[in-house]
């Protein structure tokens, strides 16, 4: 049986060889194999027949892996495993510059732009990722890139070279060049190896561990935005705005039982497909280690696990959790997607024709008169659509400046919009009434 560790850095080669040959899928995606003789690497839970360990080498990042020299398993498809919790422990600036990276924020800009926006110098962002990674920022972009390529190679009908695009290459033939030269194959072969015949604008997310779905599902059916969201027993559907265009997708839940979920989506703007599917995986918190968590928590008391598999259930953006927070204030959850409707419904803010969810400026720029409810609360969400709209990357940490916000509502922006794991809603008026023994 293999020890599970919460944290990989203190892993040893005996407990890698001991989850590697067990096949725990607990650790899919935690580190990767990579089998010196055949030059390939594979995700620990890979059906092959296992190496000896005197040919094999682990690595913690699939990226890391790839600058080895080293090129994905066709079979157990390292691209498709699970995010991990790698780089939780590490700092803020590297956390959120891989973020932004894996939304394409290298695609069109440089490293002094994106160091720019993170409010470090290019020398310090370059030292962070070499640090953590073994990399360059931009050799990680590219990385990144080929195995998103990957991926929906394997699991879409995008053409090959809507598939380079949406994966932040200005031509086909530099994607082609990139990935016959770090993956030792072109598109086109990938294609004909394993393309899903039944697949249409399909792409499968893996999470890792138990996942109560029916539970999840439950919250969003009760809070969704008529128009925009919709929620059955199995999925959920809703229509988004990426930099001024429309996309849709719906999630089926637990994928014939494979720890993986079905993402079906239409886009106008393939290029911002990462984007689409980065916040996804945010939203219904895809990379929690769900087992870690749990056995963390039954380790401070047996009793605090109630539903296994609870997971965080995300807004689409920081803005839509604020605004959320607002209409909530010291009402009932019913009441407050109430004026959620309303406000959607009034704004009749709408994306080629398909009503989304209204932005900072469109909020600003209304008469909320007719809105339901104080007007000191109106006057608070004028007031951070105002400030959004000026600043839209700003921090909900900052937004206590406004008048009218208080800690609930940044920590709840915060826990909702940006899946901010380490915080407690103490004011909460459910959290107040649940009986403390």
């Amino acid at each position: 049986m293999c020890i599970l560790v919460l944290n990989r850095a203190s892993m040893t080669n005996e407990q890698y060889q001991s989850a590697r040959l067990s096949r725990d899928s607990r650790f899919d995606g935690v580190f990767f194999v990579a089998v010196k003789t055949t030059g390939i690497f594979c995700r620990p839970i890979c059906p092959a027949n296992p190496p000896k360990e005197q040919n094999v080498e682990y690595f913690t990042n699939a990226h890391m892996a790839l600058e080895a020299g080293y090129r994905p398993c066709l079979r157990c498809r390292p691209e498709s495993a699970p995010n991990s919790w790698a780089w939780l422990g590490a700092e803020t600036s590297f956390r959120r510059a891989l973020t932004l990276i894996e939304q394409g924020a290298l695609n069109q800009s440089s490293c002094e732009e994106l160091s720019d926006r993170l409010g470090i110098s290019s020398r310090y962002l370059r030292q962070l990722f070499k640090t953590h990674l073994g990399v360059s920022p931009k050799k990680y972009a590219q990385y990144h890139q080929l195995m998103f390529a990957k991926q929906l190679l394997h699991h879409s009908m995008l053409s090959i070279s809507d598939i380079g695009f949406a994966c932040g290459f200005n031509s086909t033939r530099r994607f082609n060049d990139a990935f016959k030269k770090t993956l030792n194959l072109t598109p086109s072969q990938l294609r004909r190896h394993g393309l899903d015949k039944e697949a249409r604008n399909v792409v499968y997310l893996a999470y890792r561990g138990a996942y109560d779905w029916q539970s999840l599902l439950s919250f969003y059916q009760k809070r969704a935005i008529n128009g925009i969201e919709k929620v059955t027993d199995t999925s959920y559907e809703r229509y988004v705005e990426i930099s001024g265009s429309l996309a849709w997708f719906k999630i089926f839940a637990d994928h014939e039982g494979k720890q993986t979920v079905k993402i079906e989506f239409e886009m106008e703007d393939v290029t911002k497909l990462s984007t689409l599917l980065t916040t996804i995986r945010r939203v219904f918190d895809l990379d929690t280690d769900i087992t870690a968590v749990e056995s963390h928590l039954n380790g401070i008391n047996h009793e605090l696990i109630v539903h296994s598999g609870l997971r965080l259930p995300g807004v689409w953006s920081t803005w839509e959790a604020g605004v959320r927070a607002v209409l909530g204030q010291q009402v009932s959850v019913k009441a407050a997607i109430g004026q959620l409707n309303l406000l959607s419904e009034s704004l009749d803010y709408r994306v080629s024709g398909q009503l989304v969810f209204p932005t900072p400026g469109v909020v600003s720029n209304a008469d909320l008169s007719f809105l339901r409810m104080p007007q000191s609360r109106k006057d608070t969400l004028a007031r951070l659509a105002s400030h959004l709209r000026e600043h839209c990357d700003d921090s909900p940490n900052n937004w206590l400046a406004l008048k009218g916000i208080g800690p609930w509502t940044v920590n709840y922006a915060l826990m909702r919009g940006q899946s901010e794991p380490d915080l407690f809603l103490s004011s909460d008026l459910i959290v107040k009434k649940i009986p403390k023994n």
